[in-house]
């Protein structure tokens, strides 16, 4: 089932996977290139790319990932683990009559697409990743590394663990939560390096507490920031909070992947200014033996975390010169 949205290009289509429906947007026509966002966002994080790769011979999709916007939203927290996900990717490929594609990801979804090329070569023939860079499975379990994070704070992602502690933060002012937690991470909006972390959570406290007050980034207008709230007040923070949930699960998961490298050609995109690049620093400078298959690593000066939706133009052309290597526009994808 397809719907055209004239207004803005895009095709909005729903497929079938192992959960149920997985929401699609798309434009183009050409090989096949999967977009699957982050945390917390939707399809809609790659507006800006979506009508650029179209233009140059790409057949763009951007799926709302399980737990998001109008795809599936099972109700068990362990139906949202890394395997879960990639199997989702794998489905759509398939849905859309194709046998292979290059996937993109941005935040948790860098991770998913990594995974997905990991796990699945044969469908996924490259892989590139935007704020988060690859880190190989291994080391002691995800939970026990965040629970020693921040001193007497607490990291976000050990807070976000409870069901429904997050939610009851998040829920009651969806738009203000948003809005805030986007300022807190965009470079033109984010605290000076003096200010207490928003990745952390003091003794009692809250996320929120930490995030700036002010303007909305450059970036995000208020139809933006209504399309995002619009989607979270009608869903509810539960699906996404349980990509979180299921990390240890995911280390357990990719246990036969201990050390792997991700040998696909790949393309890595950060900002200067998000404290992704900053804290995972290590794992940058491993891309050599991690990636052997890079073709291409850039971190954008003066950028957050938000990379293609603070710097779309810079964006979209390094995935275009990046694509024009590893799937020629005009290609058969298949």
């Amino acid at each position: 089932m397809a719907r055209q949205d004239g207004s803005a290009g895009f095709t909005h289509r729903t497929v079938l996977g192992p959960a149920g429906r997985i929401h699609l947007v798309e434009q183009g026509t050409g090989p096949l290139v999967l977009l699957v966002h982050g945390f917390p966002e939707s399809w809609y994080s790659w507006r800006r790319q979506l009508p650029a790769l179209a233009a140059a011979g790409y057949r763009a999709v951007a799926l709302d990932v399980r737990g998001y916007g109008r795809s599936a939203k099972p109700a068990a927290t362990d139906a949202y683990r890394m395997l879960d996900l990639v199997a989702d990717n794998v489905a759509v490929v398939h849905a859309l009559g194709e046998e292979s594609a290059v996937v993109v990801g941005h935040d948790c979804g860098a991770t998913i697409a990594a995974n997905s090329g990991l796990v699945r070569p044969d469908v996924f023939r490259a892989v590139g990743m935007l704020s988060v860079p690859y880190v190989p499975r291994g080391g002691p379990r995800p939970g026990e590394v965040f629970a020693g994070m921040g001193g007497g704070e607490e990291f976000h992602v050990s807070y976000f663990q409870e069901p429904g502690r997050a939610e009851a933060e998040i829920e009651p002012d969806v738009r203000g939560w948003l809005a805030g937690f986007y300022a807190a991470l965009s470079a033109d909006t984010m605290a000076g390096p003096d200010a207490p972390d928003p990745h952390f959570v003091g003794a009692g406290g809250t996320l929120r507490d930490r995030f700036p007050e002010g303007p909305l980034p450059g970036w995000l207008g208020e139809t933006d920031l209504d399309v995002y709230a619009g989607e979270f007040e009608r869903t509810g923070f539960t699906g996404a909070l349980n990509r979180y949930r299921n990390m240890d699960r995911d280390w357990a998961d990719l246990a036969a992947y201990d050390g792997a490298p991700l040998k696909q050609p790949s393309l890595f995109v950060g900002g200067t200014e998000d404290a992704s690049t900053m804290w995972l620093a290590d794992a940058i400078e491993a891309f050599p033996v991690t990636l052997p298959g890079l073709v291409s690593s850039r971190l954008l000066d003066g950028c957050g975390h938000w990379v293609q939706q603070e710097r779309p133009e810079e964006t979209n052309r390094l995935l275009v010169d990046w694509l024009a290597g590893v799937t020629p526009a005009g290609s058969r994808s298949g």
